[in-house]
């Protein structure tokens, strides 16, 4: 990732713990629960005073989310590779309360033989909740790895509805 990729931050309380809300001039670009695989660490980014349109419209998708209310996500800017941002694009079509699983979202992208870097991508998704990694699970429905934890990764499946 590039290091000044984040331009803004602002952190807020979620019914899972605490998170931290980056964007970048083109969108949303991460969003991260506190001691989350993967976390960046420290921004150094400037925080959002609570004007930013980006981060306000990212904390209102996740109050909506979290309410269990329709929402409009922002627009999204994660960094990553051409593959894993194609991956974390597929994981917005995974409907609310039916989990994919990690050989079925593979097959979906036409790449039926990269389930295991499918899957390293999953993990790597810099937008939790709002780009729903936590609706891949593994084969049987077992509930594998999450960056958050997989007391989250439950939560977010029961909130949806899913098998948790």
């Amino acid at each position: 990732m590039k290091p000044h990729h984040h331009i803004l931050q602002r952190r807020l309380d979620t019914p899972l713990g605490p998170v931290t809300l980056a964007r970048s001039a083109a969108g949303l670009s991460g969003l991260w629960f506190d001691g989350q695989k993967h976390h960046p660490g420290p921004l150094p980014a400037p925080v959002d005073e609570g004007r930013d349109p980006v981060l306000a419209a990212a904390a209102q998708a996740l109050q909506a989310y979290f309410n269990g209310q329709p929402f409009t996500l922002p627009p999204l800017d994660p960094a990553g590779t051409a593959f894993q941002r194609e991956v974390w694009q597929a994981l917005l079509a995974i409907t609310p309360g039916q989990p994919a699983t990690y050989g079925a979202l593979a097959q979906r992208l036409g790449r039926a033989t990269a389930a295991r870097a499918l899957g390293a991508a999953v993990g790597r998704n810099p937008i939790s909740v709002l780009v729903p990694c936590h609706r891949v699970v593994g084969a049987g429905g077992a509930l594998t790895g999450y960056a958050g934890g997989l007391h989250r990764k439950q939560a977010l499946l029961a909130l949806e509805g899913g098998a948790a």
